[in-house]
């Protein structure tokens, strides 16, 4: 029986490190990436808030909107979901609720990090923190109120901006020895920043590739050679999508209709084979009003 949790765990501790972390804004995008063979998905905030809000990353999204995405995302795939929960919105108290109500939900991994609450994306300038032991007593908190042993936590700090490298390093130390399990220092802006982080922190960490922010794109054999565990691309799958969405418009506009256009989409028999509209076939026929199907049966023979 498939346990995302362990499944999870044992992908962080396996040989094919760093694991590529691909983000899913919606359960859709989450079936793109497990067809393309990827062992696991990341429910980012960040698209989240961008393709169901419209909005920026600002701490604008509720926890129930998050749990809605992340219970449709875990029923369309069967690979394990990393859940970016912000800040656990509120208190120690609320990050209770919320790993609760994310685990339930299907949730194999949950990311809490330091920000004050509403925070900013990782990349954006004006980003504040909270202490050192809020954000202890958060982590501590998450780990009281998994069911599931195996639920990872990840502890991500967004203090470099503000305090440093090295304060930094010594939050993500302390978040460790209060029981997070991967650690997530964000923004690194060199090289050998991302190398004394994880020469100065032990356990498994998280590098945020994101494309044209703050922290240098390097190749999965770099990362690995620095001492990463997974290598997160968040919002990658989306940033694509919209481009593919404004080429299809873009002809549309031009042309006034969708001839020439094919190859700018998928197949219609591709798009349900992608939401398994056979699977629903096959089971609509199982469960079909069998006098309803005989009476029709009947009345063709008439």
């Amino acid at each position: 029986m498939f346990h995302a949790p362990a499944r999870l765990r044992a992908l962080l501790t396996g040989q094919d490190l760093p694991l590529l972390l691909p983000g899913a804004p919606n359960a859709l995008t989450a079936r793109v990436i497990e067809e393309a063979g990827f062992h696991a998905a990341y429910v980012s905030g960040a698209g989240v808030t961008n393709t169901f809000l419209g909005m920026p990353d600002l701490g604008l999204m509720s926890v129930t909107e998050l749990t809605s995405h992340v219970a449709a995302m875990a029923d369309a795939v069967k690979i394990p979901l990393v859940v970016d929960a912000d800040t656990g919105f509120g208190s120690a108290l609320n990050v209770r609720r919320t790993v609760r109500a994310l685990e339930r939900a299907g949730a194999a991994g949950i990311q809490l990090e330091d920000q004050v609450m509403p925070k900013k994306c990782g990349h954006f300038a004006g980003k504040e923190v909270v202490t050192t032991g809020e954000m202890v007593g958060k982590i501590k908190a998450a780990v009281d109120s998994r069911e599931d042993d195996d639920l990872v936590i990840i502890a991500r700090t967004d203090a470099l901006a503000i305090e440093g490298v090295d304060a930094a390093c010594e939050r993500a130390n302390a978040y460790r020895e209060a029981g997070a399990d991967v650690l997530f220092v964000e923004a690194p802006t060199s090289i050998e920043q991302m190398r004394e982080i994880t020469t100065s922190v032990k356990g498994p960490h998280v590098a945020n590739m994101v494309e044209g922010g703050l922290t240098p794109i390097v190749s999965r054999e770099e990362l690995a050679e620095l001492g990463f565990s997974v290598a997160l691309y968040a919002n990658a799958a989306m940033r694509g999508a919209v481009q593919g969405m404004r080429e299809v418009l873009d002809h549309l506009a031009a042309h006034g209709d969708t001839s020439g256009a094919s190859e700018l989409m998928i197949s219609w028999q591709d798009r349900q084979s992608l939401v398994r509209k056979p699977e629903f076939d096959v089971l609509d026929a199982r469960y079909a009003d069998r006098d309803e199907q005989a009476d029709a049966t009947s009345e063709e023979e008439r």
